[in-house]
């Protein structure tokens, strides 16, 4: 009798177990932890780490979390999405470090209707983009505030250098838009691989235009391989680049030469600097102490508190899902959330999405800073 009050016990108790797992929503996140790209997919993992922590559970479901690193590679990203949906049975999808890489997710995205929030700069028109949204700032804001900076500081040609691949083209298609409306020339578009270990021609004929300032459209550790081969030649003109420069590995890496370099950024980056009023400065604070909790130190990058504001995203959205996870009927209806979300804080700005409109971020998004001593300053 003992044996079989044991038997059913012991029958009990994982039956609740099984039952508490089949209610686990699992999260498949995808990151470019090893690669060119390594410098904002190692945050990126950190950041929902911090996240995570701060909230295991989300409307009433503990979150599973399941990481895969793609190598900086986009053919590995949608590998990637696609076992983490068919095998793993995720509810959806966050990232990854890249916009080739975030292209090919969001495709798997698409076919296997789970819903991809971005923590990249991704712009997929029409339907094929119709799983996936993005809370990081779109190029052609976050550009059109540098070219505004450019005009006010007496700017009238402009060079191009930036990478040969999908976020290279954002970047400078934002950058002609921008340019063209503020009365500035565009007289360069140089271009090179994420790979590559000098850009002394691209350079050389960007030198040949006599440019008043240098735009890179480029991230992480290889966008710094321009302002050095700029510095060695003597450049003395203006300098900016994209929001994806940054992290700590940029700045030790570009050094003197990136001094005076200016970039669009989230608010989260000087949120110390923002006044009280500003519901972002809670927010940032506040991941900044999860972030600190987690990892052991503060952090020094932009792109962690990307992956939290994804998170807090996938929250807001998930307490407004009706369903069990682990369902085609809850991935439908969690999407549904997503892009029905309204005036959520987060670090990088206040989302707002509509089913046609995969960016959440307004001009309450961004700020202007500058490299100053390896520190980034608020430009008023």
């Amino acid at each position: 009798m003992r044996t079989f009050i044991r038997f059913i016990g012991a029958t009990a108790v994982a039956l609740a177990a099984a039952q508490a797992m089949a209610g686990d929503l699992k999260v498949g996140f995808i990151s470019s932890l090893s690669g060119p790209v390594s410098a904002l997919g190692i945050p990126y993992e950190k950041g929902i780490r911090a996240a995570i922590a701060e909230h295991p559970v989300l409307a009433g479901h503990k979150v599973q979390l399941i990481v895969l690193d793609d190598a900086s590679d986009p053919t590995t990203a949608g590998r990637n999405a696609r076992k983490l949906v068919v095998e793993d049975k995720v509810d959806v999808l966050i990232g990854t470090s890249g916009v080739p890489g975030a292209m090919a997710i969001a495709a798997v995205a698409r076919e296997l209707n789970t819903p991809l929030i971005s923590p990249t700069p991704v712009t997929i028109p029409g339907p094929e983009g119709a799983w996936t949204v993005t809370v990081s700032q779109p190029f052609p804001l976050m550009v059109a505030a540098v070219v505004e900076r450019m005009k006010k500081s007496g700017v009238k040609t402009v060079a191009f250098i930036g990478f040969s691949d999908a976020l290279g083209d954002l970047a400078y298609d934002s950058l002609v838009k921008s340019a063209e409306a503020a009365g500035i020339k565009v007289v360069a578009n140089e271009r090179y691989a994420r790979s590559d270990s000098s850009v002394a021609g691209q350079v050389l004929k960007i030198l040949s235009t006599k440019p008043d300032a240098v735009f890179a459209g480029n991230s992480g550790t290889p966008g710094a391989l321009p302002y050095l081969a700029l510095a060695d030649r003597g450049y003395k003109g203006q300098i900016y680049g994209t929001h994806g420069l940054i992290n700590a590995d940029f700045v030790r890496v570009g050094g003197a030469s990136i001094e005076g370099l200016q970039v669009p950024s989230g608010p989260v980056l000087v949120a110390d600097q923002l006044p009280d009023t500003n519901p972002i400065k809670k927010v940032s604070m506040a991941f900044r102490n999860a972030y600190q909790k987690a990892n052991g130190a503060a952090p020094n990058d932009a792109f962690s508190s990307y992956t939290y504001d994804a998170y807090l995203l996938l929250a807001d959205a998930a307490a407004r899902t009706k369903g069990e996870p682990g369902t085609p009927a809850y991935r439908a209806a969690l999407r549904d959330a997503i892009v029905d979300t309204k005036e959520l804080v987060g670090t990088h700005g206040i989302y707002n999405f509509k089913p046609d409109n995969r960016y959440g971020s307004d001009q309450r998004a961004v700020v202007i800073v500058r490299s100053e001593k390896g520190q980034w300053k608020l430009v008023p």
